[in-house]
């Protein structure tokens, strides 16, 4: 074993029972950070809507101008992975026609339409780690100036929750900070979309349609200084939760250089529906809902309202800053109402 492989065992974990393929591309030197699988080709989910964008904006130059119509639909796809928005250009653009053109254009080297059986399945199109970042690479070092302008401010500003009310801040964005941007993708969950939904099976596919996707990729330090591409597939029926959990766990993993990282102790959450609140209370608002049995950043505590839940009771309460808010102990760590180890907020 090299030196090389050494450094890369102790990098870019993957979690038992998950399938992944990434790649971290530093901008910097031009040169690949870290590959794994790099070219393992996975069913796209929502990431395929960079190339929907791509193609649609291509021929309008040289001023790119948006419409007030198109923008809404883009802004609601790009930031909060809209399905509708990218189905009504699927099928205005002609389909699969839009990955052979994009697939011409930026030279990628793996990806495909979805199935024939299945020609209005965008998120059924087969694509790789190292095709994300050279698609990444063209918005960022080849594209029109309107266009890297247009694409990227939308995916530095995405909403923590998708249209579908899926929590998209996975990977990447429960990673790093302050600098990062996405488009996530995800397919097969429970009430998500995905083989799993379909009436009408591919039997013969180049990817793998059966198990749960869920793929992270985006640019992460200053001036999108890395490009990081995870795509990882689970076993079918595995919870959102974990999944989010072990993706995020992949992605911290991974040597990303320029990138800084949101400081905290990484806990383990119990219960189904836990919200998010404003304050330690509950008179106060909601920010939003943990997804089952997810592995949460915390980065400070303190007390609040009393909360009795037997067994377990607390007036603790956990602050998590990627959702700017507070969760009580009671759902948080290994049992104990006050979290050892975490800064008390006075």
């Amino acid at each position: 074993m090299t030196l090389r492989d050494e450094r890369q065992s102790e990098l870019g974990v993957v979690p038992a029972g998950v399938t992944a393929g990434f790649a971290v591309f530093d901008r910097h030197t031009g040169r690949f950070v870290q590959q794994s699988d790099a070219d393992h080709r996975f069913r796209s989910a929502s990431v395929v809507k960079l190339l929907i964008v791509l193609d649609l904006l291509w021929d309008r130059g040289p001023a790119y101008d948006v419409d007030p119509a198109d923008r809404s639909r883009l802004e609601v796809m790009l930031r909060s992975s809209d399905d509708d928005a990218a189905s009504y250009y699927w099928d205005d653009r002609g389909g699969a026609a839009i990955v052979d053109r994009m697939v011409r254009r930026l030279g990628l080297t793996h990806t495909a339409g979805p199935p024939p059986t299945h020609p209005g399945f965008w998120g059924y199109v087969a694509i790789t780690a190292a095709d994300t970042v050279r698609i990444y690479r063209y918005i960022l070092d080849h594209a029109a100036r309107p266009v890297r302008e247009f694409v990227m401010e939308l995916l530095h500003e995405p909403t923590r929750y998708g249209t579908d009310g899926f929590d998209q801040y996975f990977g990447i964005a429960s990673v790093f900070d302050p600098d990062f941007s996405i488009k996530q993708g995800w397919s097969g969950f429970l009430g998500s979309s995905g083989f799993g939904s379909d009436r009408a099976k591919p039997l013969d596919c180049a990817v793998d349609l059966v198990n749960d996707a869920l793929h992270t990729t985006g640019t992460v330090g200053k001036n999108d200084r890395c490009i990081v591409s995870v795509y990882t597939l689970h076993p079918r029926g595995t919870q959102y939760g974990k999944a989010y959990t072990d993706v995020t766990r992949l992605t911290r993993s991974l040597d990303v250089p320029g990138a800084v990282r949101t400081t905290g102790s990484w806990l383990t959450t119990t219960g189904v529906g836990v919200r998010v609140r404003t304050a330690p209370n509950t008179s106060c608002g909601i920010l939003g809902q943990l997804p089952a049995g997810v592995e949460v950043l915390v980065s400070g505590q303190r007390q609040g309202e009393f909360i009795d839940a037997p067994p377990r009771s607390s007036d603790w309460w956990a602050y998590l800053p990627k959702y700017g808010g507070y969760v009580t102990t009671v759902y948080v760590g290994s049992g104990a109402p006050k979290l050892p180890g975490v800064p008390v907020y006075q």
